[in-house]
């Protein structure tokens, strides 16, 4: 048996998933041992930095979760270097700058952000 988390409308599932064999002899799925779980509490986010109007902006890849913050508001960067690291499909993907410059880190630690979000401005 494999144990899943489900999230469905906000609400997370604990499902347990075992493997079947049929008649026909082919293999299928049972679900078993489905319960509510409460879903975690937001965490208290700081607000953001407003983001300055010009600059490069770094964008996210893919939809995620924003594992950690490498860098500081403010901070100079070097181009390639990581200063976001997104989680996706459980997996941690270093976010690199794509230029030389200031950083101003546009999301908070915790935050789950779609594709296209704006991470970070370098300027």
């Amino acid at each position: 048996m494999r144990n899943f988390i489900v999230t469905i409308d906000g609400k997370s599932y604990s499902v347990g998933v075992e493997e079947t064999t049929s008649a026909e002899g082919t293999v299928a799925p049972v679900v078993t041992n489905v319960a509510a779980k409460s879903a975690p509490a937001p965490q208290a986010a700081k607000p953001a930095a407003a983001v300055p109007a010009n600059g490069e902006k770094v964008l996210s890849p893919f939809p995620g979760l924003i594992k950690n913050i490498l860098v500081d508001n403010g901070s100079q960067v070097k181009k390639n270097q990581p200063i976001v690291v997104l989680e996706a499909m459980k997996m941690d993907n270093d976010i690199t700058a794509p230029c030389d410059g200031t950083v101003t880190i546009s999301v908070n630690k915790g935050a789950n952000v779609e594709t296209g979000a704006v991470l970070a401005v370098i300027s």
